[in-house]
């Protein structure tokens, strides 16, 4: 992610990892491609009409998920902040979900993103225990397919099983292994770079050439 996209959105995401999660600017800047200048100017400038309304759906989106004792995904959220009046679509509450890290614990996989047959898969090293008592020791991946009016877009995402917070994500348009890597690199990048005893659990290798536990 460069600093031609949405610029508001990752200046957000870089400072909400570091209040919520104690990432230092520096190593987020480092994984999303953006100088730390750059972010620091964002930072300094008066807040924007948007700048407001975003604050305020960022704050109606912890609250619905909090109080649902962090299980609601994207979709029950959308349809919560619908019924209070808020004129949103499901891609922004899913995208802006994933830039917070609020994971629902209680996924529901499509079917058509996991080919079964295709090639041996890998051991289940975890053995269906998507649980950690310490950090770093357990990682999950998924793939979520997101359309748009402009056609499918894939969603890859590394959380910690430990905290359930969200550590890597990458989005494009091709469901494939790259995406998923991507999505690693910048989990590995948040974590330091030290995560040579992690075990990643994906989707039983749903992503062709990509096959982990």
């Amino acid at each position: 992610m460069g600093q031609g996209g949405d610029e508001v959105t990752v200046a957000d995401f870089i400072a909400d990892q570091r209040t919520s999660h104690q990432v230092p600017h520096a190593v987020s800047c480092r994984a999303l491609e953006v100088s730390q200048s750059w972010l620091y100017k964002w930072l300094r400038r008066p807040p924007t009409a948007r700048d407001e309304r975003r604050a305020e759906l960022v704050a109606a989106v912890r609250e619905v998920f909090d109080r649902s004792g962090g299980t609601y995904g994207s979709p029950r959220v959308h349809a919560e902040l619908r019924e209070r009046g808020w004129r949103v679509s499901k891609n922004t509450i899913a995208k802006l979900m994933a830039e917070l890290g609020l994971a629902g614990r209680v996924k529901r996989r499509r079917r058509s993103l996991t080919r079964q047959g295709k090639r041996p898969v890998a051991p289940d090293l975890v053995q269906r225990d998507f649980t950690a008592q310490v950090p770093d020791v357990r990682w999950c991946g998924d793939m979520t397919e997101i359309t748009t009016g402009e056609g499918k877009l894939y969603l890859a995402t590394v959380i910690d099983l430990f905290s359930r917070r969200l550590l890597g994500y990458a989005m494009g348009t091709r469901h494939d292994a790259e995406l998923v890597v991507a999505a690693l690199r910048m989990a590995a990048t948040t974590r330091g770079g030290t995560v040579a005893d992690v075990v990643f659990h994906s989707d039983r290798g749903s992503e062709p050439g990509f096959n982990e536990s």
